[in-house]
């Protein structure tokens, strides 16, 4: 199989063989990669955008990772606009991981596509599957946190640090825990009457941190 059947087998949900040479050699590739992303810290925005999408598969104008980010492969990642990761990000995309817009990520968080087999043989074999996550717009995951496999979470929600997110979180929510478990709605009454005096910069580089 060539690395684009076994890409295709990965995001179609089936069993593949994690142990392939292929799929060794992309993340021998995304190693390399992410390395020089992480040494270009510093240099113009440009510059580092174009490091982002020689191994990632969509990204949007301002998109900014702290130091350092991994990624399994890349080639299943998409994030949208004005993207920022803080430290430590890491991942792992057998599926796709799809981010929207104005999405914040703290410092350590994970998020991981793919499982091993359960049953201890196959697992030794090599055996995996893979679930999207998708992370919607204005989205705001806290430190530490660690989101599973075949999760969604809907715009504008909250995941307070340390979470481990196993399930959907709908949109406009709070959710902690582990499991991540919805807190409340975020309200009207959320609001502090803060206005930025900036101009919206959609390329802009570092963004808040998390």
């Amino acid at each position: 199989m060539t690395l684009e059947d076994q890409r295709a087998l990965m995001l179609s949900g089936r069993m593949y063989d994690d142990l392939t040479p292929e799929l060794i050699a992309a993340r021998a590739r995304a190693v390399g990669l992410t390395d020089a992303y992480n040494r270009s810290f510093g240099q113009p925005q440009a510059e580092r955008e174009a490091l982002l999408r020689a191994f990632l598969r969509d990204v949007g104008p301002g998109a900014h990772f702290e130091p350092n980010v991994r990624c399994e492969f890349g080639f299943n990642i998409s994030i949208g606009h004005s993207f920022y990761a803080n430290f430590d990000c890491v991942m792992l995309d057998g599926g796709e991981i799809t981010i929207g817009d104005h999405v914040l990520l703290g410092p350590r968080v994970g998020i991981y596509t793919s499982n091993h087999a359960i049953d201890p043989a196959e697992r030794v074999a090599g055996g995996c599957y893979a679930r999207p996550v998708t992370i919607g717009d204005r989205v705001w995951v806290g430190g530490g946190v660690q989101i599973m496999q075949g999760v969604s979470i809907g715009d504008d929600a909250i995941i307070g640090a340390g979470s481990v997110v196993t399930r959907d979180v709908p949109a406009g929510v709070i959710a902690a825990g582990v499991p991540c478990k919805v807190l409340r709605a975020i309200t009207e009454a959320d609001r502090t009457g803060f206005r930025s005096t900036r101009p919206q910069i959609l390329s802009g580089c570092p963004q808040p941190s998390s």
